[in-house]
């Protein structure tokens, strides 16, 4: 599998470990609330340190340089409590930052010392590294990290005591057989933060398929499913044409918690399918998580116009989960 620290909050919480626990201050700066149209979602990060060093993005580029600029020349912080920014207030502001569509952003900025916060930076490291979704409440006055139970969902509320900032473990997606339905779906996925692997255990198909950034398998499908694609931030799409490994992987992808599962093929093709995995003992239940045909019904019939209606399908997904009303628990 792609290593955990390709996830960009991933990469950011490490970075500010690191930091940390070399006796140093970070500053993290984290998207609160936007208006209009903006580069970055809310709980986007950027983590600077006092020597510039960075990492993460909360814009295009523009507020970077100054939220940098500001840290490696600002000197010690007069307080350690978070502090709020707003950019794009202003006409000039949104001329001066480019922000885009006259939108607005609201940015809090915290400042985190070695001792305080070495420990709770590093329990957030440790979930993300398992996979697993974390929530930090932050107290407004102190800047002291509690932490809170969280659904799947990535979420930022500003209340009137602490904000909530969940974050959540990046996507992944499992393509079981090699195509050129695959090829495509696989570059949409990267360029929309998935890691990406291709399960195909036939050599033939396999021989010659190489895209930069895709991890490819060269073995059957459930045992790689319950080991690495088991968690609700996966998608596993069937791609390859073959009931003896397309069913195998539906198999083992109705039994995970994956988020989204889907196969390629005719609706004559799906029925058939249908027919054979409920002699396999598949419940209406599990059945019905399946998309298939795969992907939104737009008339595609070449390769890039399948894989536009299935990264299409996937995304809707997706946004549906990581939208999810979640349940906060001290």
């Amino acid at each position: 599998m792609p290593e955990a620290n390709q996830d960009p909050a991933f990469s950011v919480i490490e970075h500010v470990s690191r930091w940390l626990a070399r006796g140093e201050r970070a500053w993290l700066c984290t998207v609160l609330r936007t208006w209009g149209s903006s580069p970055r979602p809310p709980g986007s990060m950027l983590a600077v340190n006092a020597a510039g060093e960075w990492s993460g993005s909360v814009s295009g580029g523009c507020l970077e340089e100054s939220l940098i600029r500001e840290v490696v020349e600002g000197g010690e912080p007069l307080s350690t409590a978070p502090r709020l920014v707003d950019h794009g207030v202003t006409e000039e502001e949104q001329e001066r930052w480019r922000l885009p569509c006259g939108g607005r952003m609201r940015l809090v900025v915290e400042v985190l010392d070695p001792d305080r916060h070495a420990g709770p930076v590093a329990r957030v490291l440790d979930d993300l590294a398992e996979r697993r979704a974390v929530t930090r409440r932050v107290n407004w006055a102190s800047g002291d990290w509690q932490f809170a139970g969280a659904s799947v969902s990535e979420r930022v509320e500003e209340h009137e005591q602490e904000f909530l900032h969940t974050i959540g473990p990046s996507s992944r997606m499992l393509m079981i057989g090699a195509g050129e339905v695959a090829r495509y779906v696989g570059r949409m996925a990267l360029m929309n933060g998935f890691s990406v692997a291709l399960c195909e255990p036939r050599p033939l198909f396999l021989e010659g398929w190489e895209e930069p950034g895709i991890e490819c398998h060269a073995c059957l499908p459930d045992d790689l499913i319950q080991r690495d694609f088991n968690d609700a931030h996966c998608a596993i799409l069937a791609l390859g044409h073959d009931p003896r490994i397309d069913d195998m992987g539906l198999l083992a992808a109705l039994e995970s918690n994956a988020f989204y599962v889907g196969a390629m093929g005719s609706q004559r093709t799906a029925a058939q399918r249908r027919e054979r995995l409920y002699e396999l003992g598949v419940t209406d239940s599990r059945m019905g998580r399946i998309h298939a045909p795969i992907g939104f019904s737009i008339g595609s019939k070449a390769p890039p116009e399948i894989a536009v209606a299935t990264m299409a399908q996937v995304l809707a997904e997706r946004y549906r989960l990581l939208h999810r009303v979640s349940r906060y628990d001290v």
